[in-house]
């Protein structure tokens, strides 16, 4: 091809590279130059214009585009008319984009003149949506860097979803909600319905390996095209309950883990050709975890092996900002992510009716109570720290003066726990995502067991109520995810917001601690003779 300045007596045929305007002359970039466009520039007094000529052995850059994409285009495309050297390949239905990223590098090596642009390999998409477009830079392209590009061959398609039918199985261990096991079934039969399956069945039983290998078994013999086990307790071993159930049951555990987060804990087992998938916990959430890729995978007909799973850490950092929920399909690109933004509540606006004086003054290694309390929380890395006065508020104010809090007075304290615990909470600022709500009588709660707390929560992986425990038994600091705030503000009376862990049993988070410090709140004289002597 030449290209640069040519004379208008050699100029016809050429294509223009720049606009040309003026005395009555507007001719765009692009256009290719008849005997009359030449007449017409003669008459303005042009010479001679920037421009490239195709020349033998050259395709121009249309045709060379619109070749291309005849030949990697696989099925599930429909090719769309040249234009400036570019093609776009649409889906035509929905499912899955499927690109051969070697073959793809290896036509973009082939020459700068042609290049291919497509979506990330198992995309999902949309019937019309663009997944891939073809560009020739120039105006024409070598014929020989045209016919190598062909020869790569089929390189991208769209898997489309199949009417896939989908068994659910479900264990339970003691104390296991119902409630819980009817939310997981909804969110699982909405996550294969949107793409275009059934959920077929849905059985539960006891969390013991012999339990879910008759369910598995069931369910295959059934026909089902795929069983989905989702355990009551997370497989921690791929000689766990469910991969054991799953084996006994005829079944082989390709793989278990996968470099994606939230989605670590999935099992890749089969039995027959039958895909058996063990649950991570994050899949009872709506949100995009990676038990959606490998579903999303088998849906469309696309084997998954453990290679392929394995090879899924590349963009496989799919947790989002833990904040409050947003409808699921509005929340637009996966945000990066981020530390979550946590603020303390410290409760100390009682009248510390059983100690006979206020125990927020009271004395513990030569300062008060709260001050022991606030500083303890202070060595965590907390966003803002807020402390709720009431009873005495003054004196307890000037305890914390110097100390990097914001002090909120509560005036109606004296109506019950609830109404400083709601004082605390609507002086939460508003970016925060969570509150940590502590107690001012509890100065031997150290700043690990907040950060373990911190590290505990992930709204996105059902971890949004994050509670310590010491044997086997509850304790306080308790951390609240922002949804829960309007239920903590109906509160009313002496209560605090225990009774919503029982509520959101799908969303608490047991924080082993080991440490009594998380039961130790001081309430008598006797209590803090026992601190003091400890």
């Amino acid at each position: 091809m030449r290209f640069g300045e040519i004379p208008l007596r050699d100029a016809e045929g050429a294509i223009l590279a720049h606009s040309v305007r003026g005395g009555g002359v507007a001719f765009s970039k692009g256009r290719r130059l008849s005997a009359a466009d030449l007449e017409t520039l003669r008459q303005q007094g042009v010479d001679a214009v920037t421009a490239a000529l195709i020349e033998p052995g050259d395709v121009a850059e249309d045709e060379a585009a619109a070749r291309v994409a005849a030949a990697i285009a696989g099925g599930g495309l429909e090719i769309a008319a040249p234009f400036t050297g570019r093609v776009n390949l649409f889906a035509t239905e929905r499912g899955v984009c499927v690109v051969d990223a070697a073959r793809l590098d290896r036509l973009n090596l082939l020459d700068e003149s042609v290049t291919v642009a497509t979506l990330p390999p198992f995309t999902l998409v949309e019937a019309r949506q663009i997944v891939a477009t073809i560009k020739v830079i120039p105006f024409a392209a070598p014929a020989e860097a045209v016919a190598a590009a062909e020869a790569v061959g089929s390189l991208i398609r769209v898997a489309p979803f199949r009417p896939i039918r989908a068994a659910l199985v479900q264990t339970r261990l003691p104390g296991t909600k119902e409630s819980v096991l009817d939310k997981t079934v909804g969110v699982t039969r909405a996550r294969i319905e949107a793409l275009g399956g059934k959920l077929d069945s849905e059985s539960r039983g006891p969390h013991e390996a012999e339990a879910v290998a008759a369910l598995v078994g069931e369910a295959v013999a059934a026909g089902h095209d795929m069983v989905l086990v989702a355990g009551a307790s997370a497989i921690t071993d791929r000689r766990d309950v469910l991969p054991t159930g799953i084996e006994r049951a005829g079944g082989t555990v390709e793989h278990f883990g996968m470099p994606v987060d939230p989605g670590n804990l999935l099992l890749l087992a089969r039995i027959g050709s039958v895909p058996v998938l063990g649950l991570p916990g994050c899949s009872r959430s709506p949100k995009l975890n990676g038990f959606d890729w490998v579903l999303q995978r088998l849906a469309a007909g696309i084997p998954v092996t453990r290679t392929d799973v394995m090879r899924m850490g590349a963009g496989g950092l799919l947790a989002e900002i833990p904040t409050r929920p947003l409808p699921r399909g509005s929340q637009g690109p996966t945000a990066a992510p981020r530390a979550p933004r946590v603020a303390a509540v410290i409760l100390a606006a009682g009248r510390s009716t059983r100690m006979g004086s206020n125990k927020m003054l009271a004395p513990v290694d030569g300062r008060p109570m709260v001050v022991r309390s606030v500083e303890r929380v202070l060595e965590a890395r907390l966003d803002t720290v807020a402390v709720v006065t009431g009873h005495q508020h003054a004196s307890v104010e000037a305890a914390l003066s110097g100390l990097p809090v914001r002090t909120v007075h509560c005036p109606t304290y004296a109506e019950g726990l609830s109404e400083s615990l709601k004082a605390g909470i609507a002086a939460v600022p508003a970016d925060c995502d969570a509150a940590l709500v502590c107690l001012g009588d509890m100065p031997k709660v150290g700043s690990s067991i907040i950060e373990r707390l911190i590290a505990a929560y992930a709204p996105v992986e059902g971890r949004a109520i994050c509670v310590p425990t010491a044997g086997g038994r509850r304790g306080n600091p308790v951390l609240w995810d922002r949804r829960f705030f309007p239920e903590i503000q109906d509160l009313r009376g002496d209560v605090g917001a225990r009774h919503l862990i029982g509520l959101h049993a799908d969303q608490v988070c047991e924080v082993a601690v080991e440490d009594p410090a998380i039961f130790l709140d001081i309430d008598t004289p006797e209590a803090l003779a026992a601190l003091r002597g400890g």
